[in-house]
């Protein structure tokens, strides 16, 4: 196959962050995906529908001219927002969702939600408005090993979740396990999961084996590669429960190859090309156009795109850093490049 074209799809997991960072990244996002579900964690939070609004219109202002690009906004749920705000969220026509972070999971989470037990109230009002719950899916006890805070946080929060709220919509964000995917997979479809490329190329080898490798490191972390297959399996499928999220989150480089560096992935520069790999490598590149284009916008209950995007077989070598962002693969050669 030298060429695949596919509806246009979306990115159901996105951080383009603020200011001069937004700017420099929607315009790789926005030249592969019709719409994007835009995460919360800024500083301040996006915790309102007010906030979110004018969040919408800065990053309606960096969409590059003649790109149709739409935003999927979202809120950070706390344990203090008020139910009013759901409500208002529920009939707003750009709010598509509720982003929940366990406080200290991952970047920007501070603010989130330290028991989860003790938000039912917020949980049911989602349910009853139909807004889509978006759990990052870690515990963050210090006693966790970092491998298991995601199978962890399953067995301890999100079965007894689906068991309380059975007609609450789910999105179990980047999944990387084994235990994930099967969970999934078992439960009804008011649940649904998003996978990365990273957790689809790259076991936690690409992370440490040879020395430390910064840009690698992500939130929920590289796993064995045994989750890894788990994870292509599922995504190669045609299991409509899961689809495309890239969670590319970019960090200024300096921020990543430091004593203390930021979690996040940027992939957004060739997120598509990305994902042709991982379904190349298993010979399911006729899966793609439902894992990109179909299934998450179903889930969400948008139209699907109408317009189309082709990748063609062609090498070429990521670059080494843009804008101060050192991207996925910096550096390594790609085989499918978007036309």
């Amino acid at each position: 196959m030298e060429t695949l074209t596919i509806t246009r799809p979306d990115d159901c997991h996105l951080h383009v962050r603020n200011g001069a960072i937004l700017k420099a990244v929607l315009p790789h996002t926005a030249r592969q995906f019709a719409r994007a579900v835009i995460m919360p964690n800024l500083k301040p939070p996006v915790t309102t529908v007010a906030q979110a609004l004018a969040y919408r219109d800065e990053i309606l202002q960096a969409i590059p001219e003649g790109v149709t690009f739409t935003p999927l906004m979202t809120l950070y749920l706390t344990a203090s927002t008020p139910i009013e705000e759901i409500k208002r969220a529920a009939e707003c026509e750009y709010i598509h969702a509720f982003k929940l972070y366990p406080a200290g999971a991952t970047t920007n989470s501070d603010a989130g939600v330290a028991d989860v037990t003790k938000i039912h109230s917020l949980l049911a009002a989602l349910e009853k408005y139909d807004l889509p719950l978006l759990i990052h899916g870690e515990v963050t006890d210090e006693d966790c090993d970092i491998f298991d805070r995601e199978r962890v946080f399953i067995e301890r929060y999100l079965l007894e979740i689906v068991a309380n709220f059975p007609a609450l919509r789910i999105v179990l964000e980047h999944v990387t396990t084994k235990e994930a995917v099967e969970f999934v997979e078992s439960a009804s479809d008011k649940i649904s999961a998003t996978i990365t490329p990273q957790h689809l190329l790259f076991n936690r080898n690409a992370m440490l084996a040879g020395g430390i490798k910064p840009h690698y490191y992500c939130l929920p972390i590289l796993k064995r590669e045994t989750h890894r297959l788990a994870l292509v399996r599922a995504a190669t499928s045609g299991n409509p429960k899961f689809f495309l999220g890239t969670d590319s989150a970019p960090h200024l480089t300096d921020l990543k190859e430091n004593s203390c560096g930021c979690a996040g992935c940027y992939s957004a520069l060739a997120a598509l090309e990305l994902y042709a790999e991982a379904f190349e490598s298993v010979n399911a590149l006729d899966k793609l156009e439902g894992f990109a284009s179909f299934y998450g916008a179903d889930f969400y209950g948008l139209p699907r795109n109408i317009d189309s995007v082709t990748l063609e077989k062609s090498d070429w070598i990521i670059p080494a850093i843009y804008d101060g962002i050192t991207p996925l693969k910096a550096g390594k050669l790609l085989h499918w490049k978007m036309g």
